[in-house]
């Protein structure tokens, strides 16, 4: 990644570069509010050893490469000064007016309420925080991510632990919302710093695999430039077309190497070119040019100027081959479709004069709206972020309806989410769908492409199924189907609530009375809309509020509150959940021996997936039972090493009973080969042959040339995982095939 650290920042630098700007600047306003931001963060440094207001300056620099105006470039001067500094909101809206005072005020974090709470509660608060301010003035979500990117752009200086939370903060709620904005150049690379920061090892190694041959590369992609504009000469364009090339951002090569698993020959878009023009028709005009010159690639064209993306994004994509077999993809566009493309809702004010109609702004803050208002009927604080993961992810599909209007959607939708989209009501009367024609189950996920009807019923009391909230994949329609139960059935989701409650509660072996549940939950939890501990057990039975996030809580506040020192929730009689089971989740099971007592609820650890047959030992867990470790298990062994008496007095003696029997557990396995086309096949090839369901299945080259394939694998004994593991060793370049530890 490029070293920002030596970039210098200062108003004089900031001022010149304005005035290389053909647009007006209130340059005597812009110095005030940097005196004022100097004059507030006198002393302060960041963790670089830097002065803070090198911070401030470069968030401005961002903000003017984009742009923006005057009040937004000082709103990035002062954005950290009420925050951090003692200077206020009132006197802030004093010296500069009232559109940069709300412009900082959205930027500012929320202080924490209380040492009750949580950081789930804290960042969703402050984001949607931004996300009221933005739904007024957009600035201030463009303030934000310019903060968040020049922050990853120096978060070599900050603590390991800080570097991972933010990096995975960035990626899973700034860049996303970048992406929803338009604002490709930001997010590519708010993504490729937090996968830096997330997975150094893979992001050398696809750099090194990309520098192999970056001679040839860059001597390939110049060629191809070079050929396109030759033809486009025979061609009457209005003007001459701009032809770039580019490389496929590095994290946007991740996820196809390591998430979708596919090899780096498999990816076209690595190598890419970019065609400008001036007008539709040329955009079309260049396409039929580039079909003729060179071989598509069979499915690979998308249409996004017919259909554009709902971010606005507008372009042509097609993926093609060269005479010497090398894949590549074109892109096509005009220069306003360029611009929406590079800078999103920021085009605005960088390219006023090209971009006329901004109406589309406005359907790209839709999902703003849409968010603020699903979060209003939540009772979870974690909605807001899995919302932003879920129906704002870059990932997308397009589904036609039967009259062939487009509909996108979050990849990973069923029937039921696309019902909702369409309308509240179709979703409620769902009755089941039809994919291009054919009947398909209700948990039938969609693809782009086909063709949905959703059949509904004419009967005004009909209504979702509770075990859709298990199906449906986007956050609208899983808070459409909450508050349906919620209007609809009260008085059975409170009876339902109390029920699941009470029976949890048993199984934890936690006692509680009224009062203490209810003061609990009123003053500790801060669950939302909560006014009666009936309003708690109806969100518990709508689903509003998920037990398996609630009881730890209730657990340790218990202990801290209620339960006399040293005491440990007395023991009463299981129950067994009549739920089927997850993987990973705990259960009563009478495997394993707990301290001479069968039936008890444990769970077994994914680090090291124990199975009858492995020496084990257990942990005391807070709320979850037991959790049941392998000796060999690098937890339990640092545990031993540390000496700790208070840690080890959490390892306790369990063994497995005498007709123990592994059914359904699942198991790491890794697999060191040498790296050569061919070898993955031979070992899926074993995994498939065995009829074991596989899951994270992950090829990852060394440094040394050889490649580790991990896997998790669902197997009924050890036997059966021993059995695997001699075959893939049989394997011809297979070097070595063991069940993974931690």
């Amino acid at each position: 990644m490029p070293d920002f650290s030596t970039q210098e920042y200062s108003i004089d630098l900031l001022i010149a570069k304005i005035l290389t700007d053909d647009r007006q600047y209130d340059i005597s306003k812009l110095i005030a509010a940097y005196q004022y931001a100097a004059e507030h963060h006198e002393g302060q440094v960041r963790s670089s050893g830097a002065p803070y207001i090198i911070h401030p300056l470069a968030v401005a620099d961002i903000l003017l490469d984009l742009g923006l105006d005057t009040d937004t470039l000082c709103a990035a001067l002062l954005h950290d000064v009420v925050e951090d500094t003692d200077a206020t909101r009132d006197d802030v809206q004093k010296r500069f007016g009232q559109d940069v005072a709300l412009l900082v005020d959205g930027v500012t974090k929320l202080a924490r309420a209380s040492s009750n709470y949580s950081k789930e509660q804290a960042q969703s608060d402050n984001v949607m925080k931004i996300l009221l301010a933005m739904s007024q003035d957009i600035r201030v979500m463009i303030i934000k991510l310019a903060d968040r990117l020049h922050n990853m752009r120096t978060l070599q200086y900050r603590p390991s632990v800080k570097r991972k939370r933010t990096a995975q903060e960035t990626l899973t709620v700034y860049a996303p919302i970048a992406h929803r904005l338009g604002m490709t150049g930001i997010q590519e690379e708010l993504e490729d710093w937090a996968f830096y920061y997330l997975d150094p090892y893979a992001y050398e190694d696809i750099e090194r695999l990309l520098n192999i041959r970056k001679e040839e590369r860059d001597a390939f992609i110049q060629r191809i430039k070079q050929q396109i504009a030759d033809r486009c000469k025979e061609m009457p364009f209005q003007t001459p077309p701009q032809i770039d090339g580019r490389v496929k951002s590095l994290y946007g090569i991740y996820k196809k190497l390591y998430i979708n698993q596919k090899n780096i020959e498999e990816i076209y878009d690595k190598y890419a070119l970019r065609v400008i023009v001036s007008n539709i028709n040329e955009c079309y005009s260049v396409l039929g040019l580039v079909h003729d010159m060179f071989s598509p690639i069979p499915n690979r064209f998308k249409d996004y100027i017919a259909n554009p993306k709902s971010n606005g994004y507008q372009s042509l994509h097609t993926s093609l081959l060269c005479k010497e077999g090398i894949p590549f993809e074109v892109q096509i566009r005009t220069w306003e479709m360029h611009a929406t493309a590079e800078y999103g809702v920021a085009a605005h004010w960088k390219y006023k004069e090209r971009i006329r109609n901004t109406s589309r702004s406005d359907s790209r803050l839709e999902w703003v709206r849409q968010v603020l208002e699903n979060q209003q009927n939540s009772d979870d604080p974690e909605e807001l972020v899995n919302a932003i993961k879920t129906d704002i992810a870059p990932e997308e599909i397009t589904v036609l309806t039967p009259k062939g209007d487009p509909i996108t959607l979050p990849l990973g939708s069923t029937v039921i989410d696309f019902a909702y989209h369409i309308h509240t009501d179709v979703g409620h009367r769902t009755t089941g769908a039809k994919v291009d024609g054919k009947i398909v189950p209700l948990d039938y996920r969609l693809s782009t492409g086909e063709v949905c009807e959703i059949l509904t019923t004419k009967d005004p009391n009909k209504g979702p199924s509770r075990n859709w909230l298990e199906i449906v994949y986007t956050t609208d329609a899983r808070t459409k189907i909450r508050n349906w139960f919620r209007r609809e059935r009260k008085a059975e989701n409170i009876a339902t609530g109390k029920e699941r409650l009470e029976r949890e509660l048993k199984r934890q072996h936690l006692n509680l009375t009224q009062e203490q549940l209810f003061s609990i939950v009123m003053e500790n939890l801060r669950l939302q809309n909560c006014n009666s501990l009936d309003d708690f057990y109806a969100a518990v039975g709508y689903g509003g509020v998920t037990l398996t996030k609630i009881i730890p809580k209730l657990w340790e506040f218990y202990m801290k509150r209620f339960a006399p020192q040293g005491e440990v929730p007395a023991a009463q009689e299981p129950v067994i959940e009549k739920t089927p089971r997850k993987p990973g989740r705990e259960k009563h099971t009478s495997n394993v021996i707990v301290d001479g007592e069968k039936n008890c609820m444990v769970k077994f650890a994914r680090c090291c997936s124990p199975m009858p047959g492995d020496e084990i030992v257990g942990f005391t867990t807070l709320g979850h039972g037991i959790s049941i470790h392998t000796k060999q298990c690098k937890k339990y062994q640092d545990a031993v090493q540390s000496n700790n008496p208070q840690e080890m007095s959490r390892w306790i003696r369990v063994e497995w009973a005498t007709d123990a029997v592994a059914t359904d557990i699942q198991a790491g396995i890794e697999v060191l080969t040498i790296h050569r086309v061919g070898v993955l096949n031979d070992i899926t090839n074993v995994l498939t042959e065995a009829r074991v369901p596989v899951s994270n299945f992950n090829y990852h080259i060394l440094k040394n040339g050889n490649a580790m394939v991990t896997a998790t694998v669902t197997v009924s004994s050890k036997g059966q995982l021993n059995t695997i593991l001699t075959r893939l060793a049989a394997l011809r370049d297979v070097l070595s095939a063991d069940r993974a530890m931690q």
